[in-house]
């Protein structure tokens, strides 16, 4: 921006199933279990609890019937974005995240993308980016999920430099990655599909691998630091949220994380990198990409910080920064089945959710812009917004959709303060900014159901942080001996109307 920048006690199912029916309809995880169920299936949670069960071949082939069918089953992801330019401003540990992150409501994933994560300098962007903050976004991001508790067990100290035998006396992004990535002292793989079970049940998807599903790194080319030692207690049950990936670009940072149980059935782990900064190819402008299956489901998660400047057609460079993300982002096909159905371009995916800063402003001059704020005349001041102008006349994220803006504009706030730069500030001309709504999020794709829009107040930068919740339908699927047939555990309480006010 101009220059300036997520286990319970172990208890059998059959427990849960009578004890506490209403919390198993409401889970994710108890969904599938009673889908399961229904076709007579009994399944058994050991000291490691693992659904392993739900695509195990040994489980699937047992009985006399040889013949197998696939079952569907639509269930619901509650997903939690947010985007957040922190203007160059390296976080204290003494920052609380969770109410940023929203805790309390326990989403299935989290899907985190930063701006000006480091001062968009010279040195960062031309010589060597600094990760050191964004390793301590992603600590901060960890103790609001899983608890300052999982440090403590170890003997970490934490310190205002992240000393300790963990994090050093400068934190190693590597190494902190790899720690929260782990599961049971695995990590995510990036093609977990096994050409048997292909050819037995499918040949037009990718289904799981019970073994080795943990193995290797995501397909970024970092190097690993394999004499770095995982501190046990980090991967038990006390997590109750694991890394999926990150990544950083400059300082465009993204983060995925979910809840420890179901990273087992997140597939092909891709992460793309793309540069429209300076003469168009450096990395203080443009996105990091993540492709990922989730059962039979694939989605794409764009974080993007595009052109900036407020004058008259800066708004056809960052339509121009949109159509390129589109045109030159591709994943690398690391799928070993052939006929695997893993998109390699943006919009092929299933579900896409695009956000960062965006950088559109508001095209009122800034007198007719600040009496609007303060009237808080949200609509008449959302009919100018570039953003909205632009996509209504076709000429960028044709077919996306973004929830209706109930709040303030996002951008620009003097530091540490409710207040818009400009205002009882002496500044010149050519450095007053008009507010707008920079930070923003969309989505593409049936099947994601907006509940929430929002923005939250944090006064550490320039910018306000803008999150998200998602109702997101994923497609799972097993092989049964049965008539194929389809379910629905969509569950009216715990679902919104899929016509929610924020959807436009």
């Amino acid at each position: 921006m101009d220059n300036e920048f997520e286990d319970r006690q172990e208890e059998t199912v059959s427990d849960i199933i009578r004890s506490n029916q209403q919390r198993k309809k409401q889970s994710f995880l108890w969904k599938v279990l009673a889908m399961r169920e229904r076709n007579g299936r009994t399944m058994e949670r050991g000291s490691n609890y693992s659904l392993d069960a739900l695509s195990d071949p040994s489980i699937e082939n047992r009985g006399s019937e040889p013949s197998m069918s696939s079952t569907e089953a639509v269930q619901n992801l509650r997903v939690f974005a947010a985007t957040w330019n922190v203007g160059g401003q390296c976080p204290s540990m003494n920052l609380d995240l969770s109410d940023f992150l929203q805790v309390r409501n326990e989403p299935d994933m989290y899907v985190l993308g930063f701006q000006e994560i480091v001062p968009l300098n010279a040195g960062n962007v031309l010589v060597l980016e600094d990760n050191e903050p964004a390793a301590k976004w992603l600590a901060l991001i960890n103790q609001s999920l899983n608890g300052p508790s999982d440090l403590a067990s170890n003997g970490l100290k934490q310190t205002a430099s992240f000393g300790g035998p963990l994090f050093f006396q400068k934190p190693s992004l590597k190494k902190i990655k790899k720690t929260f990535k782990k599961i049971n002292g695995k990590r995510l793989k990036t093609c977990n599909c096994v050409l048997e079970m292909e050819r037995k049940a499918s040949k037009d998807f990718c289904f799981r691998c019970q073994e080795s599903n943990f193995n290797s790194d995501d397909s970024s080319t970092e190097e690993e630091d394999e004499n770095f030692s995982i501190p046990v207690a980090l991967a038990t049950s006390q997590m109750k949220y694991s890394l999926v990936t990150c990544k950083q670009m400059v300082g465009i940072f993204v983060s995925v994380w979910m809840k420890r149980e179901l990273v087992q059935y997140v597939g092909h782990l891709r992460v793309c990198c793309t540069s429209r900064g300076i003469m168009g190819c450096l990395g203080n402008k443009g996105c990091i990409s993540v492709s990922m299956s989730f059962y039979q489901t694939s989605f794409c998660f764009i974080c993007s910080h595009l052109a900036s400047g407020e004058k008259e057609g800066d708004e056809l460079r960052r339509n121009l920064d949109v159509i390129e993300i589109l045109k030159n982002t591709q994943f690398p096909r690391i799928c070993k089945t052939p006929h695997s159905r893993m998109p390699d371009r943006i919009l092929d995916h299933d579900r896409i959710i695009w956000f960062g800063d965006l950088n559109y402003r508001i095209s009122l001059s800034h007198e007719d812009a600040k009496r609007l704020v303060e009237k808080k005349d949200w609509p008449a001041l959302f009919n100018k917004d570039q953003l909205k102008m632009e996509r209504e006349a076709g000429r960028v994220f044709k077919g996306w959709k973004e929830g209706k803006i109930y709040f303030a504009p996002t951008y620009k706030y003097a530091f540490n303060s409710d207040t818009y730069y400009v205002e009882g500030v002496k500044v010149s001309k050519n450095k007053r900014r008009t507010p707008a709504w920079c930070d923003r999020i969309l989505w593409h794709g049936r099947g994601i159901h907006q509940l929430s829009y929002v923005r939250k107040e944090f006064k550490f930068s320039d910018h306000r942080p803008v999150c998200s919740t998602f109702n997101v339908e994923v497609e799972v699927m097993f092989r049964q001996k049965k008539k194929v047939s389809t379910y629905n555990f969509q569950n009216i309480d715990d679902l919104v109307s899929t016509r929610s006010p924020y959807y436009s």
